[in-house]
């Protein structure tokens, strides 16, 4: 029995290596790496990988570079003026062309007071309930798993289990002696949280180490179908802060109230003043270069959005008209507050006329936006409005001339970039996806979200699609982050489907 057994593993090995995996023998694959990968994500997430807590990253490289070496790979450190890239390799045959890989590997800062456990870095696992979450033990992970289960623990979705889940897809291939049909290189961010601000040089100093064909980036949500997904562009980002000056020094708000200016009030009439009712941008040019064709438009509507079933997920009835849906809006650069600051608020309110309040802004950026255009306009708007603009706080000559003063300063961490559907990185991709999960992904035409991927297809001149893994509701960027095991398993697929296909 134990002979037919080994003669028939061997046969459906060396047919896995004659053909394209089939969907059912991709499954069987994934399933039988899940618990070992599970087990690899657990240790990964107890390490700490905030880029700004000094030598918190140090631990999560060296992790990394021995999964990498454990794989065969030839791992190197690229240093730059950050912490270092960590750059993967791994050559099956030199005649054959070269994918690259991206996914990052630091995570989001904590505050272990707003996460429903001890320490958002103990991995915790919890089953749904009426109520909402249960805890569990984390060794039940060696059991049965039920797909609706999650890890909660910061990096879970975002981004560490992608990574996990590519190495054990390269682990079931090379256990089924399914043979990879390209060459790979992997390159790993150690400050994508902050913006990757080093990675565009570091781009092009190890521009020959980096030169690849195509390049998939394993980072976000699917889409809120939960149907695989491919997402061929993503928005660049700038940031802005905008500051208002009142009274040299906090005023009692008896005293002086109605007489000193407030610029909290001031800010407020500012923000406003760039924004229409149904939220559209009215600083003139703002939107220039964005042409939504028929063509386009037939793209987007593809997409399977309901915005019914959206508004009611995210609890509001009247969405913002910058486009008449979800995925016409995202293909406009955005104007986002994404905090304000002023005085003190709740049981520390103070009356006061404040001297000074400062708002910041993000922008999200599309493949037609020329960064330094829209940071322009919005600093000839504040202009236009009657505020002059300080270097810093402002002198006293300042308040003896202006009667509006702010302060502005902007930074922009890298652009948009989008590749077009329809061609051949595309029709790989979405044959490998529908190889997978035995239907077609979802093709989004640009993501909401900001991945520092320019750089590479500027610099490189290659084509970039993201591969999004992890479940929508992962609470990514904020406290209980988690991961939904059937998107782990999925994922798994996606790799192990992703690294069989052949080329066109």
């Amino acid at each position: 029995m134990k002979i037919r057994i080994l003669t028939f593993s061997l046969l459906w090995m060396t047919s896995l290596a004659a053909q394209p995996l089939s969907t059912k023998q991709i499954a069987t694959l994934a399933d039988q790496q899940l618990h070992p990968a599970l087990q690899t994500l657990v240790e990964y997430l107890s390490i700490p990988n905030v880029a700004n807590v000094p030598g918190q990253m140090e631990a999560n490289i060296l992790w990394m570079q021995k999964a990498c070496e454990m794989r065969g790979f030839t791992v190197k450190r690229l240093p730059n003026a950050g912490h270092d890239l960590v750059f993967a390799s791994l050559v099956n045959d030199p005649k054959l062309p070269t994918l690259l890989v991206y996914w990052h590997i630091d995570g989001q800062p904590v505050d272990p007071s707003k996460w429903n456990q001890s320490d958002p870095f103990t991995p915790t696992l919890k089953k749904p309930t009426i109520d909402g979450w249960e805890t569990m033990d984390i060794g039940q992970l060696n059991q049965d798993i039920d797909p609706e289960w999650r890890i909660f623990g910061r990096s879970s979705s975002d981004d560490k289990s992608p990574g996990i889940m590519f190495f054990y897809a390269m682990d079931a291939l090379k256990k089924s002696g399914t043979p990879i049909p390209f060459n790979i290189k992997i390159i790993m961010d150690p400050e994508e949280e902050m913006g990757s601000p080093h990675l565009a040089a570091a781009v092009s100093q190890y521009r020959d180490q980096l030169a690849a064909d195509r390049l998939i980036i394993l980072d976000g949500p699917v889409h809120p179908s939960g149907k695989p997904t491919l997402s061929f562009g993503a928005r660049g980002i700038a940031t802005l802060d905008i500051t208002t000056y009142g009274p040299k020094m906090s005023l009692h708000s008896g005293h002086y109230g109605n007489y000193a200016p407030n610029p909290a009030l001031e800010l407020a009439q500012l923000l406003a003043s760039m924004k229409d009712k149904e939220g559209r941008v009215i600083i003139p040019g703002y939107y220039d270069g964005v042409v939504i064709t028929d063509a386009v438009r037939k793209d987007l509507e593809a997409t399977p959005d309901d915005a019914a079933e959206i508004g009611h997920m995210l609890g509001f009835s009247h969405p913002d008209k910058v486009g008449n849906t979800l995925q016409e809006a995202l293909q406009y650069p955005s104007l986002n507050i994404v905090g304000m600051s002023c005085g003190w608020v709740g049981n520390q309110a103070r009356t006061i006329v404040p001297s000074e309040a400062t708002a910041n802004l993000d922008m999200r950026l599309v493949k037609e936006s020329d960064p330094e255009r829209l940071i322009g306009l919005v600093r000839q708007w504040i202009i236009d409005q009657g505020y002059h603009i300080c270097d810093g706080p402002p002198t006293d000559e300042d308040r003896a001339q202006y009667g509006k003063l702010v302060s502005f300063s902007s930074e922009i961490s890298y652009n948009a970039f989008r590749t077009d559907l329809g061609t051949p990185i595309d029709l790989w991709l979405t044959a490998a996806l529908t190889q997978a999960h035995g239907e077609k992904p979802v093709r989004i035409r640009t993501g909401g979200g900001s991945v520092p991927i320019s750089p590479f297809v500027e610099t490189l001149k290659i084509p970039a699609v993201l591969v999004p893994l992890v479940n929508g509701d992962n609470n990514q960027h904020s406290p209980n982050e988690n991961l939904r095991l059937g998107n782990f398993l999925d994922g798994i697929k996606s790799c192990i489907a992703i690294l069989q296909q052949p080329w066109e």
